[in-house]
């Protein structure tokens, strides 16, 4: 009888340390996937930092002309466009 319960208390801690380990490996997994987020978040975050401003910088009228003509070469009426080509 005592055998009886000895086996059956030691299928029962073996059981308990296995569905430890599988939490412990969870945990794990998920604090990875945690960290993997918050370094996008994190990214994410700067980029829209970045991208707010912009937006300040091309709501003024003088820099997003400038912005413009610098992308397109684009002249006013009755300004001449001069281009320099360096040489090699």
């Amino acid at each position: 009888m005592r055998k009886i319960i000895i086996i059956i208390l030691s299928i029962i801690a073996f059981g308990l340390f296995i569905q430890i380990y599988f939490i412990f490996k969870e945990k794990n997994k998920l604090k990875d996937k945690f960290e993997s987020l918050s370094f996008r978040a994190e990214n994410i975050k700067n980029e829209n930092e970045k991208i707010k401003s912009e937006i300040e910088y091309f709501l003024l009228p003088q820099n997003l002309e400038k912005e413009f003509r610098a992308r397109f070469n684009y002249k006013k009426l009755g300004e001449k466009m001069i281009i320099v080509v360096p040489q090699n």
